[in-house]
């Protein structure tokens, strides 16, 4: 997805596979809704940007049929092989530094990836240009400044269970804007949609609230991050060990930051 060096939630950790899972649960109906509105259809060229795991693939290829083509990348692909296929090509590209991996793309997208990356500009720019003259981007992004808590505020209530995981949520947070996350990048997708020369934009936002697979994917983070969410002193080893039994007891009505999903039509004669 971005740079192994500055990315927080690597692919190859143990972690990520119910990480993927859980993102796939929570956001492919979301996002099989929004291509489908684009208007995807047999024959496309697709370019599915910093796949990370397989969840979407089978539908894309579904979609595209026999005569189109699915280029899923990421800068770990250890875990696309499964979704790879005769429409389905899985290639290793960084968005964050490597030119586009092909052009005249039909339809590019990207979940959960350019808020990661440094340079995310750059990287949108290059979508952009592989897209055809008449193509589809579209961008789905978190906006966490718009809702940082793992939990709500419930009023004359002091559950212990409640301020650990949200504590643990901001030391989280915190741990990622340092790698350089744009934590409020999600309200800017619109704009920088338009910046870059497309047209028809529009965007709407998903904010999942008390969904199963997100104790999956809360235990998932604190997992992959476990080790840096002690050492910088945001939780201690206990609280780490207590925040997923209190979420496996069915204890905590969760909370995620709203998906930002915009799209934009490169302009027929461009």
């Amino acid at each position: 997805m971005t740079a192994t060096d500055t990315y927080l939630l690597a692919t190859a950790q143990p972690a990520a596979a119910s990480r993927f899972s859980a993102l796939g649960d929570l956001y492919d109906p979301t996002t099989r809704r929004g291509l489908s509105e684009l208007g995807i259809q047999p024959g496309w060229r697709v370019w599915e940007v910093g796949a990370g795991g397989p969840s979407l693939l089978p539908w894309l290829s579904r979609q595209v049929g026999s005569t189109g083509h699915v280029l899923a990348t990421d800068i770990d692909t250890s875990r696309l092989a499964a979704g790879a296929g005769r429409v389905v090509e899985v290639h290793r590209h960084d968005v964050a530094h490597d030119p586009p991996p092909g052009s005249g793309f039909d339809l590019i997208h990207a979940r959960l990836v350019l808020v990661h990356v440094p340079d995310r500009d750059q990287a949108l720019a290059r979508m952009v240009t592989a897209l055809r003259p008449g193509g589809v981007l579209l961008i789905e992004d978190y906006d966490v400044a718009l809702q940082p808590l793992a939990c709500p505020p419930i009023p004359h209530t002091t559950d212990s269970d409640r301020r650990r995981a949200n504590r643990i949520r901001e030391g989280f947070l915190m741990l990622l804007a340092e790698r350089g996350v744009d934590l409020a990048y999600g309200r800017t997708l619109p704009h920088r949609l338009r910046a870059g020369g497309l047209e028809h934009v529009g965007a709407d936002a998903h904010f999942p609230v008390a969904m199963s697979a997100m104790s999956a994917l809360e235990t998932a983070n604190v997992r992959q991050v476990k080790k840096e969410l002690i050492s910088q002193g945001h939780a201690t080893a206990a609280e780490i060990e207590a925040h997923p039994t209190a979420l496996a007891r069915g204890r905590l009505e969760l909370l995620l930051p709203p998906l930002v999903s915009a799209h934009g039509r490169r302009p027929a004669s461009g």
